[in-house]
């Protein structure tokens, strides 16, 4: 399938809903390319915290508590991000949430560099998370509305791009830099100094006018995400698949340096281990990025089951491994159907959302998303200290392979955006009809009045 149109001038551009037609909007590729330089730094410290704290215990708990730290904000505080995405001006708000990340992840780097107690640590880098969680909402409801409404696909798939791309390049970047003598603080010091990068690109950019998702108070406007989640049948469902996904099969992500150790006898300071990490990282670029190329033009909730599956088979081998060899291959795969699952998953539900809803319904994904990752990182800690990783990962899969056919939205009857926009012009049609008949005297049936 052909992935050009031939414009008007005999130009050929890329087809809508491809990543190189949402890269053509100067705005979105400005910030995607900022955000892209900021990832790389949150992914360095994402490889290099982990491990420094599992190297200091030997717990998977603690790694767990950290996790939890970092993500488990956006479970509490997603939703009211979303609120504050409406209620202040979004580019002085992004800026200021870059901003206190980036401040606050030095204060990260000098108490690593004088090995503070790490409740400390904890404590700090818990707020690096309760800023990332008010952040998110306000920024993933504002990407896609930079581009033309047909290539959000497109813009969705570089946003996983970007990420994983990132997971990819950041950890390597660590590895290459440790390994000729920069310590761990300064990778934090790096990681700060690329917010530099998010608050030019937010601040050089336009964002285009986005109305409120309500003029609801109190608790009304709270709730707003929840109610348009509720009225629209595919957005509860994979919403709440995504809760299901993330904390039964996804913590594995925040457990990687115990998993490594425990199932492969890796050493989170090697450079086996920061491979094996990127390895699966660029897998799930892969994923990412096929959504928004070869598998443009393929209908998305379609994609969702094949993806499930395909996790289920991938980690099922990955916990029947004894060695690290194969963990590569498979570890590479591991990322692909994970990010491509998740890239769908994000597009379907983002196609189901008009602008003004997208950051109130995104606070909600995150919760599913990167807030239970935390707590399941949380509560799969203890579980591996106890009965090592191969029962978690068997019940990854199991959980996965259940969802492929629950969260099977291609053929379940659910309501859609359209099916409520559709509605909505059938009673707009009527409405003027009546209108009509009853200026030209006629009743509803469309007889002369009094007959």
């Amino acid at each position: 399938m052909s992935a050009t149109i031939s414009a008007p001038d005999g130009a050929r551009r890329p087809a809508h809903g491809t990543a190189a037609a949402a890269l053509r909007n100067r705005n979105f590729r400005t910030m995607w390319l900022g955000l892209f330089a900021s990832n790389i730094g949150t992914w360095m410290q994402t490889l290099v915290l982990p491990a420094y704290i599992y190297e200091r215990t030997g717990s998977g708990w603690w790694v767990g508590v950290f996790a939890l730290g970092q993500m488990g904000p956006m479970i509490l505080l997603s939703i009211i991000g979303g609120v504050l995405a409406d209620k202040f001006p979004r580019k002085a708000w992004l800026i200021a949430m870059q901003t206190e990340q980036l401040v606050l992840s030095v204060v990260v780097a000098w108490l690593v560099a004088v090995d503070a107690h790490l409740a400390a640590i904890f404590v700090v880098q818990l707020f690096v998370g309760v800023g990332n969680a008010l952040n998110a909402p306000a920024m993933q409801g504002t990407m896609p509305n930079l581009v033309d409404p047909r290539d959000v696909p497109g813009a969705i798939s570089l946003n996983s791009v970007m990420i994983n791309g990132s997971r990819v390049i950041g950890p390597v970047i660590a590895a290459l830099l440790m390994g000729r003598g920069v310590t761990v603080p300064q990778i934090f010091l790096i990681n700060a100094a690329t917010f530099l990068f998010a608050i030019f690109a937010i601040a050089v950019i336009t964002i285009p006018p986005i109305g409120k998702a309500t003029t609801a108070q109190g608790w009304d406007n709270v709730l707003t995400g929840i109610r348009i989640a509720r009225q629209r049948s595919i957005l509860s469902r994979l919403l709440l698949s995504m809760t299901l996904f993330s904390l039964f099969s996804l913590p594995y992500v925040a457990l990687f340096p115990a998993v490594a150790s425990r199932t492969f006898h890796i050493s989170s300071k090697t450079a086996t281990y920061k491979w094996l990490y990127a390895t699966w990282g660029l897998g799930a670029c892969m994923g990412a990025l096929s959504i928004g190329t070869v598998l443009a033009q393929w209908n998305k909730p379609k994609l969702v089951r094949p993806f499930f599956l395909g996790f289920a088979a991938s980690m099922t081998a990955f916990a029947l491994l004894r060695s690290a060899a194969p963990a590569f291959p498979v570890g590479f795969l591991l990322g692909f159907f994970y990010f491509g699952l998740a890239t769908t998953m994000l597009t379907v539900l983002q196609q189901n959302l008009r602008a003004t809803e997208r950051a109130r319904v995104m606070s909600l994904w995150f919760m599913a998303f990167g807030g239970t990752v935390g707590i399941s990182g949380f509560v799969f800690g203890p579980f591996i200290d106890h009965l090592g990783p191969r029962p978690m990962l068997f019940i990854a899969a199991a959980t996965a392979l259940g969802l492929s056919w629950w969260c099977d939205v291609a053929r379940r009857p659910l309501s859609t955006l359209a099916d409520e926009d559709a509605a909505t012009a059938l009673d707009d049609a009527r409405r003027n009809t009546l209108e009509a008949r009853s200026a030209a005297g006629l009743d509803e049936h469309g007889i002369t009045a009094g007959e």
